[in-house]
């Protein structure tokens, strides 16, 4: 059983530091805001039928 207690603690452990840098970054990273533009070709806009 000490085993199996020290697996699950280990688990608990590192499932706690991976939610506390998911935290970390959701609140201290700002997305960067730019406009962006994507050129599409006209045949993809009109495919031509046969």
């Amino acid at each position: 059983m000490p085993t199996l207690f020290r697996f699950v603690v280990t688990l608990t452990i590192l499932a706690g530091i991976v939610y506390g840098a998911m935290f970390a970054l959701a609140m201290f990273v700002e997305p960067r805001k730019a406009e962006m533009s994507v050129r599409i070709p006209p045949e993809k806009l009109n495919p031509k039928k046969n």
